[in-house]
């Protein structure tokens, strides 16, 4: 019973922390990286798209992202949904290939990104503190119900904390790389 519990616990933080992982890759580091666009999506034939599915997303190099559309009669949506995106990016097409370049990060910006992943991982530690609660909380009925001892309950419940730091150690280790990189000029 107990073992299921943490067992649980430990894949619903493991999710959580993969979660917070993934939106971090999407921050603009000041490098080209074919992430950046994951969340803009094409109308195509009326449907919402996302952007991977009309074309190829590269990175050419350190400040330029290429798209080769699959169907040319798309270049100007895809433009037009790269502009309205809130990424601040001005794409230009040469025949199938849409190039777009990263202008360098200001100093102010790098602040205002470092203060959002700073938010970022709040969120992410206060995840993995919901999923902490839930599994104590789980612990807590199994021993009202006469299930487990009290000190079967307090060892559960020192795993679960156990459990609980060291995904937000990973989390804060993510974050401090994530700010080093942000700080980079």
């Amino acid at each position: 019973m107990i073992n299921d519990i943490k067992e649980s616990a430990k894949q619903r933080m493991e999710k959580s922390v993969e979660a917070f992982n993934t939106h971090m890759a999407k921050i603009r580091t000041g490098r080209a990286h074919p992430s950046l666009l994951d969340n803009i999506t094409v109308e195509y034939y009326g449907v919402p798209t996302p952007l991977r599915q009309v074309g190829n997303v590269t990175a050419e190099d350190a400040r330029t992202l290429a798209i080769t559309v699959f169907d040319k009669t798309l270049i100007q949506p895809v433009e037009k949904a790269i502009m309205m995106s809130d990424l601040g990016l001005n794409p230009s097409s040469a025949g199938t290939v849409i190039r777009i370049p990263l202008p360098p990060l200001t100093e102010e910006r790098r602040k205002d990104l470092i203060r959002l992943v700073r938010a970022e991982a709040e969120q992410g530690r206060v995840a993995v503190r919901n999923i902490r609660r839930d599994a104590n909380s789980d612990i807590k009925a199994l021993l009202k119900e006469k299930e487990i001892s009290e000190d079967d309950e307090r060892r559960a419940e020192d795993d679960v904390q156990k459990i609980t730091d060291g995904y937000i150690k990973k989390i804060d280790e993510f974050l401090s790389v994530k700010e080093d990189e942000l700080m980079e000029i």
